[in-house]
């Protein structure tokens, strides 16, 4: 929107040329989207409280968390609103790169609102239901895919690339479909899992997409691409300004949401964040280095279904409690450290991903 504003008047002032270049449309998309938050984030908390939409506590959960009870949630609208608002203001809305984002970062914010208004306002344990949510979840993840698929350019676009290999690519053909199905539906779950501590997933997802930032620049990038030996896909370069506006919404929730939180983002935020960095690392071909990257967000959804399956099995489950979070928070670990711990290891397998754009 303001891309193309500018682009207009840089024929008669040619400073605002300046707004022609992605990496500074990028650091916008941060700054506008931390501005969102930090203007609107006290109003969003105070309303969410008068308003009584609470977070609620399991019973069989941590001791510590008891006193959470009642702390507003659905803080995610907040997120979503800005990353939205963030990407429409910096990026170039004719690529439809970013259209295919904001429709699957949309519409799975707006499955996890219905789904929490449901828990909360109208009081009902069950939300949406775990297969109604399940079947909206996965109608836009393979409207998504197909739009991917069929709108697709070149090859490049629907191979999966290999890491630390330059010339190992695999053609999908129409296992790409597949394949974003499971990448966008899967981290969207898994990025929800995770959300159980003040600020544990909100870290990792905005490393992450900074990360994938990275390889959007590179990957639409004609000299870039060809010096790192990986794929030139035409506008995927536009992505920076989608997940530049990701970390600054992140960053700006994270002031609310540090350890002792003021708010919790609820499935609103968790599905919305969690879909988005999914279709982002499949439209710049790097499924494998995200699986790398948000290690984090594997590990915890491994670890509910090894307790689900140990339960059903043997009749024991593996850990105390799951997500894995929660067994080293009953294992006596405060919860800071949980969540300072998992952090760092976050930032250590981000930049290892990273890594792979150089190690070929």
């Amino acid at each position: 929107m303001l891309t193309w504003l500018f682009e207009q008047l840089a024929r008669d002032y040619t400073f605002l040329n300046v707004f022609r270049y992605l990496t500074f449309r990028g650091i916008c998309g941060v700054l506008t989207a931390i501005g969102i938050l930090f203007l609107f984030g006290p109003m969003m908390i105070r309303k969410l409280s008068q308003y009584r939409i609470g977070q609620t506590v399991r019973e069989d959960g941590p001791p510590t968390h008891f006193s959470k009870v009642g702390t507003p949630t659905m803080g995610g609208s907040l997120i979503l609103g800005s990353m939205v608002l963030a990407t429409l203001l910096w990026a170039d809305l004719a690529n439809r790169y970013i259209w295919a984002i904001l429709f699957t970062t949309v519409t799975f914010g707006a499955i996890g609102w219905v789904d929490d208004y449901r828990k909360l306002v109208n009081h009902d344990p069950r939300g949406m239901g775990a297969r109604n949510k399940f079947m909206c979840q996965g109608l836009s993840g393979l409207v998504v895919a197909l739009f991917l698929y069929h709108t697709a350019t070149s090859p490049a676009e629907v191979e999966l690339l290999v890491p630390l290999f330059k010339d190992v690519a695999v053609p999908l053909g129409m296992g790409f479909v597949v394949l974003t199905w499971f990448v966008v539906v899967g981290t969207s779950n898994a990025v929800n899992l995770t959300d159980g501590l003040d600020g544990l997933a909100i870290v990792p997802a905005v490393m992450v997409a900074g990360a994938l930032g990275v390889f959007a620049y590179v990957t639409g990038h004609v000299n870039f691409s060809a010096y790192l030996g990986i794929p030139y896909i035409a506008g995927a370069g536009e992505v920076l300004i989608f997940c530049s506006a990701l970390v600054g919404a992140g960053l700006g929730f994270l002031w609310f949401n540090t350890y002792p939180a003021q708010v919790f983002m609820g499935d609103i935020g968790a599905l919305s964040l969690g879909a988005a960095i999914g279709v982002v690392a499949v439209i710049v071909r790097q499924e494998i280095v995200l699986a790398v990257m948000g290690g984090i967000f594997v590990v915890e959804t491994v670890s509910v279904i090894l307790q689900v399956a140990s339960y059903k099995l043997v009749g024991r489950r593996m850990f105390r409690m799951a997500p894995l979070h929660h067994h080293f928070e009953l294992k006596g670990w405060p919860e800071p450290r949980v969540i300072v711990r998992f952090w760092i290891i976050s930032l250590i397998l981000m930049l290892i991903g990273l890594a792979t754009l150089k190690i070929r």
